[in-house]
């Protein structure tokens, strides 16, 4: 997919030059994949903790007998 856009030449090269990408397609793509991994990573780590992870013998052979 072909999109135009106008990004600050100076981001560019600075995303360019951590990452160690050559192309400005390949700097993108990989800022975007770190972008939302990160952001994935954040999201489910709020959700763990707000998760009770504290289990005994007893409750997990419950999960494991009621799937």
């Amino acid at each position: 997919m072909r999109t135009t856009v106008d990004i600050d030449p100076e981001l560019v090269a600075e995303a360019m030059r951590l990452l160690g990408t050559k192309t400005k397609k390949e700097t993108i793509r990989l800022a975007l994949e770190a972008l939302i991994r990160d952001r994935r990573r954040e999201l489910l780590r709020g959700k763990l903790a707000n998760t009770d992870l504290s289990f005994d013998l007893e409750g997990l052979e419950r999960l494991r007998e009621t799937g």
